[in-house]
């Protein structure tokens, strides 16, 4: 298990999920420290659904590791803050950085539209 403080850009993570109880797979894109809060995960939401016409196909050279199991599509309008431990269950895989990169820019394109 990767710790949460070691996290970086990039690793792809199974964390709690603001849309339900069950869990998903979400994409870091940022971890930035604070001193009084720590460190906090910035993180894009990863579903396996194709419906969403403006999501990001994950392809399995997208991945440094494994890829993860069933098709994956990262959603850059869909973000979440994780500010603790107990919102990680666990490591999954990590892109690589032209990937992350790509998704980090629809992101801002997202938030500057």
């Amino acid at each position: 298990m990767t710790a949460f403080e070691e996290l970086e850009r990039g690793d792809v993570i199974w964390a709690t999920d603001p849309l339900s109880e069950k869990g998903r797979p979400v994409l870091v894109l940022g971890t930035p420290r604070f001193r009084t809060h720590g460190v906090q995960l910035i993180t894009a939401l990863i579903s396996t659904k194709t419906s969403h016409e403006e999501s990001l196909t994950l392809r399995d050279t997208d991945y440094e590791g494994d890829p993860l199991g069933k098709r994956s599509h990262v959603l850059p309008w869909s973000l979440a803050t994780l500010n603790s431990a107990a919102d990680v269950e666990h490591y999954l895989t990590s892109l690589v950085d032209d990937r992350t990169e790509d998704v980090a820019r629809r992101v801002i394109d997202y938030i500057t539209s």
